[in-house]
């Protein structure tokens, strides 16, 4: 596909998957505007792809858990030159629901829930009204399996699904693409953050970060709202898709069914 004069901003630039889309997206010819707290590692990226492909690069340090630095990147997407966000940007907790105190808990969900949302509304305008426009939001299998982990965290990631796919049904009849792309187990810093040993995972558990990503940009070639890298047989998904729409006519009635009656 042609990429000329494209523009991707990208949260969580710094490092893993962020730092991959990167590459990817500054080798198939994009200008790039990385966003991520750490400053350094932002510009060492920008100066290695600058060196090895020739873009454009803009590093924008913010952190999208602080009100001000959202407004920034908000004010940036909406310049208009921008063709595709990456809301790659998020965190995990050390621990559970228990483990952890109010102020955790608000960071997680200004991180994983708050930004991307806001983030993604500012493109989806700015793209709306050009009549074109991609948005990548990074959910996770966890989304499909909340008993597996913390629900918090999956719970962020059920939420980015949700969005997704409800903007992929309401503009993408007005030009803009929406993927969400759910990662299984990737071989990240998140697992360090998290407090998790990534040597402790059976062998065949955790994906590449570089494999994930190439994954993710083939759905994102064919135009898939959903993208699962790690699922190796589509027609799960699908069947779940399909038992999922085929409810939706039942799903709210004026009678109450016969199983709740006393």
């Amino acid at each position: 596909m042609s990429t000329s004069k494209q523009v991707a901003l990208i949260t969580g630039a710094s490092a893993g998957i962020g730092a991959t889309y990167a590459d990817r997206l500054a080798k198939r010819g994009y200008a790039l505007v990385l966003v991520a707290r750490d400053t350094q590692r932002l510009q060492a990226l920008a100066t290695r792809l600058q060196d090895e492909t020739g873009t454009s690069i803009e590093v924008l340090p913010a952190d999208l858990t602080r009100n001000a630095d959202v407004v920034r990147i908000e004010q940036r997407l909406q310049t208009g030159d921008v063709t595709l966000l990456v809301n790659n940007a998020g965190m995990s907790l050390k621990g559970g629901l228990l483990e952890n105190g109010p102020a955790a808990l608000e960071q997680i969900i200004a991180l994983n829930v708050t930004a991307p949302t806001r983030l993604a509304a500012a493109a989806a305008k700015s793209f709306v009204e050009q009549g074109s426009g991609a948005i990548v939001n990074l959910s996770s299998v966890l989304a499909f399996a909340p008993e597996m982990f913390e629900g918090v965290y999956s719970g962020t990631k059920a939420y980015l699904l949700n969005l997704s796919q409800a903007m992929a049904a309401q503009f993408g009849p007005r030009g803009v693409y929406v993927q969400a792309v759910l990662p299984g187990a990737t071989r990240t810093e998140l697992w360090e953050k998290a407090g998790r040993d990534m040597d402790e995972f059976p062998p065949g558990f955790l994906m590449e970060v570089d494999a994930m990503v190439d994954a993710a940009l083939v759905g994102f070639d064919r135009r898939e709202t959903v993208t699962i890298p790690p699922l190796p047989d589509e027609g799960q998904f699908l069947a779940m898709q399909q038992a999922r729409l085929a409810m939706a006519p039942n799903l709210s009635r004026s009678d109450v069914p016969a199983r709740y009656l006393r």
